[in-house]
């Protein structure tokens, strides 16, 4: 395709498309809160973590080992998730179980990985 067929070159405005889709328009701040959700996610450590959590619940020194990173490294992305609302935990004894928030956000992270890889089998 040709840069200038990326180009609309039309005087007329689409009022009726216009007027349905601004009805439908999330509120500034929703599309700023889900602006910085995507911004959390787009962290490639971060990234790291949930796709671990998204094979299984794990513990600080288990995503440590398995991301050859330090435990203090990982505790703070985790608590960056936590507060994201991306991850929870549960205790049992003294170690601390992570896992991903909810399914949402397992579908979220699965559809995005399934578009990568089809992008890269294209190619």
């Amino acid at each position: 395709m040709k840069k200038d067929e990326l180009l609309c070159d039309c005087d007329v405005i689409h009022a009726d498309i216009v007027d349905r889709v601004r009805k439908k328009m999330p509120d500034q701040s929703e599309l700023y809160n889900l602006s910085d959700f995507f911004k959390v996610l787009g962290d490639s450590t971060r990234a790291n973590i949930i796709w671990a959590l998204d094979e299984s619940e794990m513990c600080v020194c288990d995503l440590a080992v398995l991301l050859n990173m330090t435990k203090s490294a990982i505790s703070h992305q985790l608590r960056i998730l936590r507060e994201s609302n991306l991850v929870k935990n549960r205790k049992e004894g003294k170690v601390v179980f992570y896992s991903l928030a909810d399914d949402h956000i397992k579908a979220i992270f699965e559809t995005g990985l399934e578009h990568i890889r089809e992008k890269f089998e294209e190619d």
